[in-house]
């Protein structure tokens, strides 16, 4: 196994540990305690298992994660800059405040520490003298929710006064799963190509374009793909806006994957072939299925 599970061992050693049986559930809830190891309960609304596991035991969990950040305000910005922005290191340093040198310094100690892994563009940009930046995952979905949602908001939260939390988690929640989501499409495009192994999966971005995944498997093919999560279902347009973007950043597709949440336009299942694979939140559901004692994680995080 690598140094870190990987998210989706995280995310079915979730769904084993709390029964979990609908994915979008599964996720919603994961999103927020993934990683932690924590048995959640949840036939209880999210909010009322935020305040009563996280907000009320802010003092204990911020203690157990300041022995890990060592209390530094600059890790603690980078942290929280991370957590909701575009996850670019140059523009986390710019919204944390963080001069370059003290903020590489600080990405190096919370890469080192595991609170963070790189993620590096799956492609070099067509202006071979643009600078792209790396991007950041944090290796447990909680520590994303926790710098987002919480570390924030520690002066109201320790004076029991939840109101700030609460009402930035009202704002941000609708779209906090799609990150998780985006991984876990990845996770399953790895497995749609059992004959031709992904040899390399992840996302391509430059100063202009964002293509949510592209991969390379074992004999060469390039695949790419387009994630969307709304409750429109997806039609021709975002193929079209997907070949366009490619086309851009003049990299040659040999396939191409859509994923919906809300599923396709007749118009779009038409295009449906080899070179082009449309993929639906059923699809995503095989990620949790089979679930077995072996798929649980052992973890020492304190239990709340």
């Amino acid at each position: 196994m690598a140094k870190y599970p990987t998210l989706l061992q995280q995310f079915r050693s979730f769904c084993f540990q709390n029964n979990a049986t609908d994915f979008e559930e599964a996720v919603k809830y994961f999103a927020v305690f993934g990683g932690m190891g924590w048995s959640v309960d949840m036939s209880k609304p999210l909010d009322e298992l935020i305040e009563e596991k996280v907000l009320k035991n802010y003092r204990y969990i911020h203690g157990d994660i300041a022995k890990i950040t060592q209390s530094n305000q600059t890790h603690h910005a980078l942290l929280s800059a991370l957590a909701v922005g575009d996850r670019r290191e140059f523009s986390a340093f710019k919204r944390a405040g963080a001069v370059r040198e003290d903020g590489r310094a600080s990405i190096k100690f919370l890469l080192d520490n595991g609170l963070l892994i790189r993620d590096v563009s799956q492609d070099q940009p067509v202006d071979e003298n643009e600078v792209v930046s790396d991007k950041f995952h944090f290796t447990l979905p909680f520590m994303r929710f926790w710098f987002s949602c919480v570390s924030p908001y520690y002066k109201g939260i320790k004076e029991g006064d939840f109101t700030e939390v609460k009402e930035h988690w009202g704002h941000l929640q609708h779209e906090f799963n799609d990150l998780i989501y985006d991984q876990l499409v990845m996770e399953l495009v790895k497995l749609d190509f059992p004959n031709d192994p992904i040899d390399k999966i992840g996302s391509y971005w430059d100063k202009k374009i964002d293509i949510d995944i592209l991969a390379r498997t074992k004999s060469g093919k390039v695949i790419a793909g387009a994630c969307k999560y709304s409750k429109a279902k997806a039609n021709k347009s975002e193929l079209t806006k997907l070949k366009e973007k490619c086309e851009q950043a003049q990299i040659d597709i040999n396939v191409f994957v859509i994923f919906s949440k809300s599923g396709f336009s007749s118009e779009l299942k038409k295009e449906k072939g080899e070179a082009v694979r449309l993929m639906s939140l059923k699809n995503l559901t095989y990620l949790m299925d089979n679930l077995k004692p072996k798929d649980l994680l052992v973890n020492t995080n304190k239990k709340y």
